[in-house]
């Protein structure tokens, strides 16, 4: 009888302890998702980083559109990265962001790691040309914004892994037209594309290019 009496009170503390557990998973899943706005809004960001429009744009893209594997060209200290992180994670997806900074690329680290995106967000150390080819697989979302004469060359290196449908942004494209020229001339001039640049923000005077790829 004793015997079975502990049993139950075990069960009824092991019910009531899981029920707890639970509890306090979803609170800390919704404080959370508070601490990284807060994170994001109190970012010391740099000339560097994406605008905050933009990388909420970045978001919204690669949620809307339902990405599963991102390549960020670019990652500087990781601003647009938590910010397309989160949408990764919500797409259950995952985001190669590439760097040839080795403080930019420990910093970024530390940044993923503080807002618990480091599982979904994996920051490449080297130069982009160099370990674009590494990466595998296909992908449907690019974000480039790295060297602007060089934005066709990592393309070039891109494109054979796009699936049909994925959408490719390119950052500064106004300010920096003539230096990426060559890039631009080809998606909007490519049969294979569907292309339009915007002024995303007024907050460096500049705007993106947006691509689709059709087939």
């Amino acid at each position: 009888m004793r015997r079975r009496r502990l049993l139950i009170l075990i069960s009824c503390v092991t019910v009531v302890g899981f029920g707890a557990l639970l509890a306090y998973s979803g609170e800390r899943k919704k404080m959370s998702s508070q601490a990284r706005e807060q994170f994001i809004k109190d970012f010391q960001r740099s000339p560097l980083n994406t605008t905050i429009g933009d990388a909420m744009m970045l978001r919204i893209l690669v949620e809307g559109t339902g990405a599963k594997r991102g390549i960020e060209v670019g990652s500087a200290n990781g601003f647009g990265a938590i910010n397309m992180g989160i949408a990764f994670e919500r797409t259950g997806g995952h985001l190669y962001t590439l760097e040839i900074s080795p403080k930019m690329v420990k910093d970024c680290r530390a940044n993923l790691q503080k807002v618990a995106l480091d599982k979904t967000v994996t920051c490449i150390e080297g130069d982009a040309l160099k370990t674009l080819p590494k990466l595998e697989g296909e992908f449907d979302f690019v974000f480039i914004d790295a060297v602007k004469r060089d934005y066709l060359k990592y393309f070039k290196l891109i494109e054979p892994k796009l699936k049909p449908g994925a959408v490719i942004v390119g950052d500064n494209v106004i300010r920096s037209a003539r230096a990426m020229k060559d890039f631009l001339d080809y998606l909007q001039k490519s049969p294979n594309y569907d292309t339009v640049i915007i002024r995303a923000s007024m907050e460096k005077n500049d705007g993106l290019s947006i691509s689709y790829k059709i087939k």
